[in-house]
């Protein structure tokens, strides 16, 4: 089966001092595939690389088989990649309608906009009325319902959601990896950017663990859930 995604002996970093070194992957289509790591492992920086906001120093980034190393980020986004940042980022001072048609500004006809927000709002119900509210009003889980739905309004191929767990509470962490699961129902592939180790693998096909900007382990979930050894080295005991 051919990579949705796919990145060759990615090397890249800031002013004189590469971040990454080497890092080789594949996200496979219709499957959520998981980026693990602690904090400073480099999974920030390969997100940039992947979205054309940090260049590859050396290596290579496919698309749909396509090479989409360097190029820029709208020409990215326009392919079919859609990405959520991490720590929630709404526009406070915008309704959740608002915030929602921003994630659909590259589609030019209403209806299909208004077709997407329908389907997003199917998803996540609690916001179907709370179209007038202002953004920055919400609670913490509710804006993570909201930025995740952003990024659906561009009708995605390949969903890039970055520490969906970062400071919220358990319950609505468990409330937004229930939601990254019906996203893959809906045949969208994710690639799943974080630090959860347990809950992470439960719903994910296939892992990378990076460490100090390498991939230092890969397997299918149930194999990286086994590798006490690699839990113990790069998450610690707790996880």
């Amino acid at each position: 089966m051919e990579s949705m995604l796919e990145t060759q002996n990615i090397y890249a970093g800031y002013d004189e001092a590469d971040v990454l070194t080497g890092v080789s992957l594949k996200v496979q289509p219709g499957k959520i595939t998981c980026l693990l790591g602690a904090n400073g492992a480099g999974k920030s920086t390969l997100i940039r690389v992947l979205l054309g906001l940090t260049p590859a120093r050396k290596g290579q980034v496919f698309y749909q088989t396509k090479e989409i190393t360097n190029i820029e980020t709208h020409n990215i986004v326009r392919q079919g990649v859609s990405t959520i940042p991490e720590g929630r980022k709404v526009f406070p001072k915008l309704t959740v309608r608002e915030n929602l048609l921003i994630g659909a500004i590259l589609e030019k006809s209403k209806a299909k906009a208004q077709d997407r927000m329908e389907g997003v709002l199917s998803i996540f119900p609690q916001l179907a009325n709370r179209g007038q509210q202002l953004a920055g009003t919400m609670s913490g889980g509710e804006q993570a319902m909201l930025s995740i739905g952003r990024g659906l309004m561009g009708a995605p191929k390949l969903l890039i959601i970055d520490e969906p767990s970062l400071g919220l509470s358990p319950l609505f962490v468990k409330e937004n990896f229930k939601v990254i699961q019906k996203i893959k129902e809906r045949g969208i592939t994710v690639l799943l950017v974080e630090q959860n180790v347990k809950q992470t693998l439960e719903i994910s096909d296939y892992g990378y663990v990076l460490a100090q900007g390498q991939v230092v382990a890969h397997g299918t979930s149930s194999m990286l859930k086994s590798n006490s050894q690699m839990q113990a080295a790069y998450f610690g005991q707790g996880e």
